[in-house]
Order: C-alpha cells, then sequence, then structure tokens
C-alpha cells in the first residue's frame, strides 16, 4: 500500500491537473483556434489570469493585435509586448482607479470599425475603476472592506460594485460602441452568470434599476453611497447587440479534470454536484465527516466559495485556510484521511498561498508549537497555525481563477 507521503503527492498532482485545465492561456488558445479571427484586434485583458489570457491569444493571433492594455493584480504582472498595469486586490487601490483612467484613453484610441477582444477573469471588479462624481478611493475602499468583512457572497459583492461604478454593469460596453466585441471569460462566480463576472462590464443588469435587496441590512454609509450610483444603462441598448460572450473555463471543468486524474491514479473519484458555499469553519467540518465516514479509496471532489466573517483585527489566511484548519479538527486520530482547500488562483484572502492540504497530524504538529487551533479559526488567523503545522499550499499565480476546489482523499 503506498505510503501517506505518496498520497499526499497524489492529492496535490490532482490539484495541479485541475489548475491546467482551466489554465487562462490554454482555453483562450483553444477557443481562438476553434473560432478563427482573420481580422485586427485589440485586446482589453483585465483580471487575476489576464496575463495568461493574453499569452494563449497571442499564441493564435500574434500579429493580428494592432494594440492591447493588460491590467492584473500586483504581483501577477508579467513583460509583454503592451503595457501590463497591476492594481489592488481584494480591495480597489489608487493603481486601480488610474488603471480606469488608462482603460477610458486605450478604448477612445481604438478606431471605430476595428474589433475589440476582452479577456475577463475574476478580480476584474477590484482591479480597474472608474468613480461617480462625489464618490472617493477611500468610500469605494471602505464598502469593499465591509463587504469583505460581512462575509457576503460574490453576486451580492458585486451588486453594490455596479452601482458606484462609471464601468461596470454594462457601462464599458457603452464606451465600446459600435466596435464589435468579443468577450472571453473564465468564471469565478457559481452560476457563470456574465452579468456577475467581473461585475459585469459588457452586459446589462435590469436589476440595477432597482433597490437592492440587502440595502436595509446594510451600514448608513453603504446606502449613502448608493444614492451616488449612476443611472443604470438599459438592456435595449444597441452597444449589447455588438457584444459576443463565450465563457471558456468554468469550475465544473476543474472538477471533472480532477476526477480524470485521480481515476488514472487508481482512486475511486467522486464529484460531488452540489456548489459548495456558506460559512468556511461549519463547511470544513462537514466535508471533513463525509471522507472520514467514506469507503478507503474514495478521492472526493468538491467545488464551490464560502465566506469567513472576519473579526476586527483579522490573522493570516483566507477562507480555504480557515476552512482546512477547521476540517483538520474532524481529522484528529484519523491518519488514513487527507484534505485539501485551496483556491484556484493561487491566492487565499489576503496572502500568496493557495490554502492548505491538511491530515490527522494537523494539530499535533501545529500545537507543538505553541498555538491553538480554535484560538486561529476565531481570529482569522488560520494561516499562521498552518504555517507552524507545515500544510500550506504555494503555487503562485496559477493563470487562472475559478473559485474554490476542496478534495478529500481516504486511503
Amino acid at each position: 500500500m503506498p505510503s501517506a507521503d505518496i498520497h499526499r503527492q497524489n492529492l496535490l498532482t490532482v490539484f495541479r491537473a485541475a489548475l491546467e485545465r482551466v489554465n487562462g492561456r490554454s482555453c483562450v488558445r483553444e477557443y481562438l483556434s476553434a473560432h478563427p479571427h482573420n481580422d485586427p484586434v485589440y485586446l482589453i485583458a483585465i483580471g487575476k489570469a489576464a496575463t495568461a489570457m493574453t499569452r494563449g491569444a497571442q499564441d493564435v493571433l500574434d500579429g493580428k493585435i494592432r494594440d492591447a492594455l493588460v491590467i492584473t493584480k500586483h504581483g501577477y504582472g508579467e513583460v509583454l509586448p503592451w503595457p501590463c498595469l497591476t492594481a489592488g486586490h481584494p480591495v480597489p487601490d489608487a493603481a486601480s482607479l488610474a488603471a480606469g483612467d488608462k482603460l477610458q484613453q486605450f478604448v477612445s484610441g481604438i478606431p471605430d470599425a476595428r474589433a475589440v477582444l476582452v479577456l475577463l477573469s475574476g478580480g476584474a471588479s477590484a482591479l480597474v475603476e472608474q468613480l461617480p462624481r462625489g464618490v472617493t478611493l477611500e468610500q469605494l475602499q471602505a464598502v469593499n472592506d465591509w463587504m469583505l468583512g460581512a462575509g457576503l457572497d460574490i453576486e451580492v459583492c458585486n451588486a453594490v460594485r455596479k452601482r458606484v461604478s462609471l464601468l461596470k454593469g454594462g457601462r464599458l460596453a457603452l464606451r465600446l460602441a459600435p466596435r464589435p466585441v468579443l468577450c472571453l471569460m473564465l468564471s469565478d462566480v457559481p452560476d457563470n452568470n456574465p452579468a456577475t463576472i467581473g461585475s459585469g462590464p459588457l452586459v446589462p443588469d435590469a436589476r440595477l434599476r432597482e433597490a437592492p435587496p440587502f440595502v436595509d441590512q446594510a451600514p448608513a454609509f453603504v446606502r449613502d453611497l448608493l444614492e451616488l450610483a449612476p443611472p443604470a444603462p438599459a438592456p435595449g441598448e444597441p452597444a449589447f447587440a455588438r457584444v459576443q460572450i463565450a465563457i471558456v473555463a468554468t469550475l465544473d471543468d476543474a472538477k471533472h479534470a480532477a476526477h480524470e486524474v485521480a481515476h488514472t491514479l487508481g482512486y475511486r473519484a467522486i464529484v460531488e454536484p452540489q456548489f459548495v458555499d456558506g460559512e468556511a469553519l461549519r463547511v470544513g467540518a462537514r466535508l471533513a465527516q463525509v471522507v472520514v465516514d467514506a469507503e478507503p479509496g474514495s478521492l472526493h471532489i468538491w467545488g464551490g466559495e464560502t465566506q469567513v466573517i472576519l473579526p476586527p483585527h483579522p490573522g493570516r489566511g483566507g477562507r480555504s485556510q480557515s476552512l482546512a484548519l477547521a476540517a483538520a479538527r474532524v481529522l484528529r486520530d484519523h491518519p488514513n484521511v487527507l484534505f485539501l482547500g485551496a483556491g484556484t488562483d493561487g491566492s487565499d484572502g489576503p496572502t500568496e498561498d493557495a490554502g492548505a492540504l491538511v491530515d490527522g497530524g494537523t494539530l499535533a504538529r501545529g500545537t507543538a508549537h505553541g498555538l491553538d487551533p480554535g484560538t486561529a479559526l476565531a481570529c482569522a488567523d488560520a494561516g499562521r497555525f498552518l504555517q507552524a503545522s507545515g500544510d500550506l499550499i504555494r503555487t503562485g499565480p496559477t493563470g487562472t481563477n475559478v473559485m474554490d476546489m476542496m478534495l478529500g482523499l481516504k486511503f
């Protein structure tokens, strides 16, 4: 029987295979190869996978790209033939506003008859912004801090962002008109809705003309800010008829790739169909118990996006690390169980760690350094505990972002 170390490496192999399947470069390259584009194009790429997606377009179009603008997260930039700007994520910063101004200049320089290729991935909501008159960067940052700390899901967060933006909610499409636009997306939202991905800069949202359903629960400063929102574009605007959208990678794609590789490694792989959401600590404990109760040789594959309600002064870590540490508490005294929780973008919360791979000895290794798992979870400091236990996963930028994956193996 393979050792625990081999099973651990196998689980990492399964995770890496999932990342490769949804890599932005290969997904864009495959789409453009299957849908030949003969005319010159202007390229706009925004998101955590912007550089990878740009390289995919370059692989196929190369000399047909007349000019390009790439906007990605700080630390994710690369040397490209065109400008590559970096900005703040998950909270926008001054560079996000500068990127918004640069985007406006870039769009205004595209001839009306030229086609535009937009490459959009998760993180775009924070990375580029133009604000309505009367809204400051500090106000925008305060709203984002509130949303992140409250553990709101992505659809609610992006509904807020659309209401304090001159780019989101279809407004970028108005600026690109009358040019024909093809937008390729990596989906980081549960229902793969283009109106939610990146806060829908090219897609109208009729709900913006209504009061948001959460407004009564929002703090006063958020409600005040929403009143400054510009009018939402009407879904019938001619500009939207010029926009073609294709989603080239989803969470399901990553899950099925994980299934294929797990099967080749000899495991009984089980793709769990439900989208995993809810409070990270409860979800981690629940999923870990499923694996503990499973038959030996079973590898369970989940995907989703959980939430963490942050204390006033959070420590190190993100939702996947909190979920994994919560799972580790269930795995105590189960030496034949492994559990991985990680973000497909390679960055869990405001950290450079993707997540963690825990086992039955995680708690013992962490407590040997004088740390307490319960305190770590209460303080949103799971990353410090998992660093001490040696269980953090660091991938670096992955070139994709299709939310989070959870893998559980009983051997």
